[in-house]
């Protein structure tokens, strides 16, 4: 079996749009997803499952109802299942999440922010 590697930069260089993950790998039942992210998220959760996010470049914060989480490039949090929390970022930041095959962005809110959960780069 031949193992091909994956070029993080190049496959940011192949969308543009911000809140829509997009799949590059899986693992077992787990998906590594890139997102361009720029402004407010919605307030959501995952019920289900937690969710892994690795600040690839730029600086983020997540804002839960308790507090508040700045990342910047090479630091990740782990978000636990259940937890309600709103990302946002004032300039551009590029991110990988982990997390388990068709989990949605927005968890149960939903909105205009919902991405397509299988969508492939």
């Amino acid at each position: 079996m031949l193992v091909g590697k994956i070029n993080i930069k190049e496959k940011f260089s192949k969308f543009s749009e911000y809140w829509s993950p997009r799949i590059v790998a899986e693992m077992n039942e787990y998906q590594f997803k890139l997102v361009k992210i720029k402004g407010e998220f919605t307030w959501h959760d995952h019920k289900d499952t937690d969710e892994v996010f690795i600040i690839i470049e730029g600086f983020m914060s997540i804002e839960f109802r308790d507090g508040k989480v700045d990342l910047s490039e090479g630091e990740m949090v782990v978000v636990p299942r259940g937890v309600e929390h709103k990302p946002f970022a004032k300039d551009e930041c590029k991110i990988m999440l982990i997390e388990p095959r068709g989990v949605v962005n927005t968890g149960d809110t939903g909105g205009k922010l919902t991405a397509d959960s299988d969508v492939w780069v």
